[in-house]
Formats: C-alpha cells, structure tokens, sequence
C-alpha cells in the first residue's frame, strides 16, 4: 500500500497541483507571477551565484530527461554500451550538479547574509529552498553512491526509468521502485513535492519565457533640463516629454 501511495498515487497528486496552481495564478494572480527579483539589493553575489545555478540546472534537467525518457534499448542500438552510458552521465552530471549546487549556495548565503535581500524574503521561499536543496543534494547522493558501488551495482535504467515512463501510460509500475536504493527514492519524493510548490511560490517563473523581450521597441530614458524644471510644480504619473 505504502508503494502504491508513494510511486501509483502522488506523482499524480504533485502533477495536479502543479497544472491548477498554475491556471489560478495565470487567471488571478498575473501581477504576482514574478521571480520577485532583488537585484536592486544587491548584484555581486548574484552574478555569481545566478548563472551558475541556472546554467547548472539545465544540464541537470536536460540530463534527467534523456536518463529516464530515453530506453536503454535505443542508446544500445546507436552503439553505446552500458559502461559508455554510465561514465558519460556520471561525469556530465556530476559537474553540473556541483556547479548547481554552488550557485544556490551562493544565493543561499546572499539571502541571509544581506540584510535587505532577506527582509524581501518570502515565507514560501524558505519552504521551496529547503526542497530544492534537499533534492539536489539527495541527486548528488545517489549519483555519488552509484557510482562508487555503495548501491550494490543498482541500474536505474532498468528500475526508475521504467516506471518513470510508465506514469505517462496511466498504468504506473509501482513494483519496480521496490528495488530502488533510498538516496534515489528521497530524490524523486523531494523532485515531486518541488514540482507541487513551483505555481505557489517564485519558481512559476520557469514557465514564463521573455520571448517578447527580444523584439521590443527601444526604451529611451532622457534627464530634464533643470532650468526648466526648477519652478514647475511636481505632478503625479507620467509627462508628455516635447
């Protein structure tokens, strides 16, 4: 029963909250779908810390995604055997988990070392920290342990990624997970409950792309003439500039 809850029932739980949490704040809160930036605190840190998670991260999802969405049978027909596959995703991922890591360590440390960037913290920012840095740091666990044999020679390719796909079948292969190390079983309960809180906290901005940004017209900032300027009376909003 603890199995069917765990691997049958709450990826489905975590998938429906994610899509109604992020319908109600398309439909009703458009002005608090914002990453509620604090740049203008402080900028140091953050142009350390911001790439690096950021640019980390997308190495780490993209290599999620080929490990668990990509059968071993298919990287077996191209000629890559399982020592290839493993080493490469190895070394592949665990560079860009320890340079994810660093960087919300970085931001991390900016957060509650700076006082102004921590009077803008959120109460959901706390709660969606400790999540994302708990599933981090249980991925670089389980890869860790995977690759040093403390999980007993443990494939999750023949495991994790087939459940993992049958989710999308509505027939979820719970069974399988029996079998799964507990680094990797705390990694996907912590990866499921992030995926919950993004609607319900800064993370939502993942789904907003600044595609329009691009293609924008030129914002032009011009300083008044002070003689000018010096006798007029102040008025609230915006002046036509002639």
């Amino acid at each position: 029963m603890t199995d069917l809850l765990l691997w049958g029932v709450l990826p489905y739980v975590s998938v429906a909250l994610l899509i109604a949490g992020t319908v109600w704040r398309a439909r009703y809160d458009k002005f608090g779908w914002t990453t509620h930036s604090s740049q203008v605190h402080e900028s140091r840190l953050l142009r350390i810390g911001s790439p690096l998670f950021h640019f980390g991260m997308a190495f780490v999802v993209l290599g999620h995604v080929v490990g668990l969405l990509v059968p071993q049978s298919w990287t077996d027909a191209v000629g890559l055997s399982d020592h290839a596959y493993h080493l490469l995703a190895i070394s592949t991922g665990t560079v860009a988990g320890v340079a994810a890591a660093a960087g919300i360590g970085v931001l991390l440390y900016r957060r509650f070392s700076v006082p102004a960037v921590r009077r803008a913290t959120l109460r959901s920012d706390h709660l969606m920290y400790t999540f994302l840095l708990g599933a981090m740091v249980l991925g670089l666990t389980a890869t860790v342990l995977n690759s040093t044999g403390a999980t007993h020679g443990y494939n999750y390719r023949e495991g994790i990624s087939p459940w993992f796909r049958s989710l999308f079948t509505l027939s979820p292969d719970y069974h399988l997970m029996a079998g799964a190390p507990l680094a990797f079983k705390l990694h996907i309960l912590f990866g499921f409950t992030l995926f919950a809180l993004i609607p319900y906290s800064r993370l939502v901005h993942v789904f907003s792309a600044p595609v329009k940004y691009l293609f924008r017209p030129y914002v032009v900032y011009r300083a008044r003439d002070p003689k000018l300027t010096a006798n007029r009376k102040a008025r609230r909003g915006w002046e036509r500039v002639s």
